[in-house]
């Protein structure tokens, strides 16, 4: 699971006439009064001079919208004469949940609060009049995979998803050009592409794994799929699988020609297609492992009633059933095709957000699977229905379908000697901390630090040959923003990982 720090207050510095001063907040009442008081300042030069110097020290820091704790205030500063917030919260309809701004004070910085999970993450856009623009002020984003880009609102406790992060030395597996297959079930041309790992020529046996929707689980701006396939088979917490990624686009016409809406509700067709000759065809041309308990299929929304129904429906060749946010209310059937069945050779993983998403339905299908006593993995999060969540979740269904369980090259970090320590000292700090660890025998070390989002942002040691012992390292971030940072540490044996938290 991944690690979550909780941030329990943040520095501003404010602009006051006798010059600049650090102003906690420790509370968010603390932030909304000193917001208040400067919007009144009366003096129409102090205050927009005050104003300017608190929204840039926001902005500054990534805390537009403010977040502390499990309250949030979006904020737009501009001459306009309304201003509301939709997204994921509110079903993207501006007329619901209350998001409308309101003026502040003597100021043209426009509110709203409100209260979320302390780990949501949320997509959002900024509604001017019959305007949508994203938040101009945040630099957050995430693809929303019909052709936009949303504002991301990212509460104190949600972290990046590491495994997402194209990260260096990372040992990279082949993904194709498209491949087009005739379907003799679906009378019309299909597109994939394929994913091999690492070293595939000395390589056999392979577990596979469909994915409908495949051109954008695949999309690095969306499911960023290819990379958490490399980064999870590199650190031996998944098997070297194959992926196959099915795109529902008649590409011989237009990219924006989807056939998804026929294509994944309950269609026999498309499910005899896959089975029948998309899988024989792989079979064929790579070295895969043909039980159908090494082979998966995974899908979103209509995808994730698809991968339901060919558990279902073809449980003779998939026993691995992937379902994220499941759109199950487009076919209800789905239910009885489960509950009325006597309980299939199926292991299944199923997610949803919480927050404008599938949690309902999902929850009735798992009623049914637990009640058949199915192996399920089952995840919610205080997300919405977006790849935001999703790309989050790719590595949980992975782990539990694929598990290395015999992993050979590098130690997993549950089997590292207990006597190698890895840490840091203080933690939190400002704004130097001294990283210390210990090796077991001679060895080449790599000691990499990296920002919330990947970047790597300073390299302590470089293939540094150090002897066995007790080492220590200074790491000074005067320079970086507050955050959490994430410290790797890598040997010939072992490859170890520490978050630290720097709070300036």
């Amino acid at each position: 699971m991944k690690t979550k720090i909780t941030i329990l207050f943040f520095i501003f510095i404010l602009s006051v006439s006798s010059g600049q001063i650090y102003y906690p907040f420790n509370s968010f009442h603390d932030f909304r009064t000193k917001l208040d008081s400067v919007a009144n300042i009366t003096d129409e030069t102090q205050r927009n001079n005050s104003l300017g110097t608190f929204w840039d020290t926001l902005k500054a820091h990534h805390k537009i919208p403010f977040t502390l704790g499990d309250s949030v205030v979006f904020l737009y500063r501009g001459n306009v004469s309304s201003v509301v917030w939709a997204g994921d919260f509110n079903g993207w309809d501006p007329t619901k949940g209350g998001f409308t701004g309101t003026k502040i004070g003597l100021s043209n910085i426009w509110s709203c609060y409100k209260s979320f999970p302390t780990k949501a993450r949320l997509d959002y856009k900024i509604v001017l009049g019959s305007n949508w623009i994203m938040d101009p002020d945040n630099i957050f984003s995430q693809y929303s995979g019909v052709g936009t880009t949303n504002s991301e609102l990212r509460m104190p406790e949600w972290v990046y998803p590491e495994v997402t992060i194209n990260k260096p030395g990372i040992t990279r597996g082949i993904f194709s050009n498209n491949f087009t297959i005739n379907s003799t079930n679906l009378g019309y041309t299909v597109y994939y592409r394929v994913y091999t790992p690492y070293d595939y020529e000395t390589l056999s046996n392979l577990p596979v794994i469909y994915v409908t929707d495949g051109q954008e689980y695949s999309d690095e701006r969306m499911g960023s799929m290819i990379t958490v396939l490399d980064n999870l088979i590199y650190e031996k917490k998944i098997k070297p699988i194959v992926a196959v990624f099915i795109d529902p686009r008649n590409l011989s016409v237009s990219e924006d020609t989807n056939r998804r809406m026929s294509e994944y509700v309950g269609n026999k067709k498309f499910a005899d297609f896959v089975a029948d000759e998309l899988v024989p065809n792989i079979d064929s041309r790579y070295k895969t492992n043909k039980s159908s308990d090494a082979r998966a299929i995974l899908g979103t929304s209509l995808g994730g009633i698809n991968s339901a129904y060919f558990g279902a429906y073809r449980n003779d060749k998939f026993h691995l059933i992937g379902i994220h946010s499941p759109a199950f209310w487009y076919y209800q059937q789905i239910y009885n095709m489960y509950s009325n069945a006597a309980k299939l050779p199926l292991k299944i993983f199923m997610s949803t957000g919480t927050i404008f998403d599938t949690q309902d339905y999902a929850l009735q299908m798992k009623s049914i699977l637990d009640s058949k006593g199915y192996p399920l993995m089952y995840i919610e999060v205080p997300e919405g229905h977006s790849w935001g969540n999703w790309r989050s979740l790719l590595d949980e269904p992975l782990i539990y379908f694929f598990k290395d369980e015999i992993s050979t090259g590098m130690i997993k970090e549950k089997e590292v000697p207990s006597e190698i320590k890895f840490g840091n000292y203080p933690n939190p700090f400002n704004p130097a901390t001294k990283i210390w660890f210990t090796l077991t025998k001679n060895s080449a070390v790599t000691l990499d630090v990296f920002n919330s989002i990947g970047e790597k942002v300073d390299t302590l040691i470089s293939d540094k040959e150090m002897n066995a012992g007790f080492h220590t390292v200074d790491f000074d971030a005067l320079n970086f923003s507050s955050g959490v940072y994430l410290c790797r540490l890598t040997s010939r044996d072992f490859r170890l990982s520490r978050k630290i938290l720097f709070i300036k």
